[in-house]
């Protein structure tokens, strides 16, 4: 008896089970993480205060301390950075409620039963698997060589891909009373449809998931109790899948970030040069890494302010 006492005395409890189940079920993306982004992202932030001289005979390169330059350079003397990075940061702060609002809004009518539904689920997933570098590249290629270029383009294609005459819309949105503001964000957000379309395959598979992750004995018993499909939507829905709501929503920042102007801005400083005070050129991977630390600084606070805010209203069901 003493002896099975001091067992379960050495043995973990529940919750230290649960909390050494939960670090080996996320050791595989720990590891990677260590392995594949921490290693990076160290390196990188030696580049930001270092330039990086190419050595041309023997290969590999060699660092020159640069201090802050960089920093002060992409701040203070380069034109475009900051206002990049405005930009970007307002973009996503446009770009992230359209795309969740459009993907709750799919996967609740994809969750509906009807004749074809594993089909059309498969469309809408079509965009990020037609979103890779390699498969993009492709398909400019193929409607290049079968248009021929530009100037073979109809004039209705060329129309339509120049965007909508969006006037009639505005006006009769402002005869219904309907503020500038309310009326600028819907216009801009039909406008950016395709876009919307493209970025919210990944989130309606995780809205999917969650809808048929609810317990249809709630809607049975709202049914009962006499409560509208309104009320059940506000009452049931949103609590259940809010947590998936800060899931997506931490997912499109980070996948908005990743395609804003100013990243693809500091990928293309990496290919450039610029010219030392000794007059050396070297490649300007300092200042790129630069710009891609404060860009990534920056995603953070987004991230961090968003999921805190966010996280005050999820409710977890157990």
């Amino acid at each position: 008896m003493e002896k099975t006492l001091g067992q379960r005395r050495k043995g973990l409890s529940l919750r230290g089970r649960e909390v050494l189940s939960g670090f080996l079920f996320i050791s595989p993306w720990i590891i990677g993480i260590l392995v594949f982004f921490a290693l990076n992202l160290g390196q990188s932030i030696i580049f930001s205060f270092n330039n990086i001289i190419i050595d041309q005979e023997h290969g590999g390169f060699d660092l020159q301390w640069a201090g802050l330059s960089h920093y002060h350079h992409i701040f203070f003397v380069d034109g475009s950075f900051n206002r990049e990075l405005v930009e970007s940061i307002g973009q996503m702060l446009i770009n992230v409620p359209l795309i969740i609002f459009f993907s709750l809004f799919m996967a609740i009518l994809l969750n509906r039963a009807f004749l074809g539904r594993g089909l059309v689920r498969a469309i809408f997933f079509l965009p990020v698997i037609m979103a890779t570098s390699a498969i993009e590249g492709s398909l400019e290629l193929i409607v290049s060589l079968m248009m021929g270029g530009v100037t073979s383009v109809p004039p209705e294609i060329m129309r339509a891909e120049q965007g909508f005459d969006a006037t009639s819309i505005a006006f009769m949105l402002s005869e219904f009373g309907m503020p500038m503001v309310i009326i600028e964000y819907i216009i801009q957000a039909i406008a950016m449809l395709h876009d919307i379309i493209r970025a919210s395959g990944v989130q309606i598979l995780i809205f999917l998931a969650a809808l048929q992750a609810i317990p249809p004995s709630m809607y049975e018993v709202a049914q009962i109790e006499g409560a509208t499909g309104y009320e059940a939507f506000w009452k049931i829905t949103i609590p259940m899948v809010s947590p998936l709501i800060l899931t997506n929503v931490v997912y499109t920042i980070v996948d908005t970030f990743a395609r804003s102007e100013v990243i693809t801005s500091a990928r293309e400083m990496m290919f450039t040069t610029v010219s030392l005070a000794d007059g050396t050129r070297v490649m300007a991977f300092g200042q790129s890494s630069a710009m891609a630390l404060v860009s990534s600084l920056a995603a953070c606070a987004v991230l961090l302010i968003v999921g805190w805010a966010i996280s005050k209203y999820v409710f977890y069901y157990n």
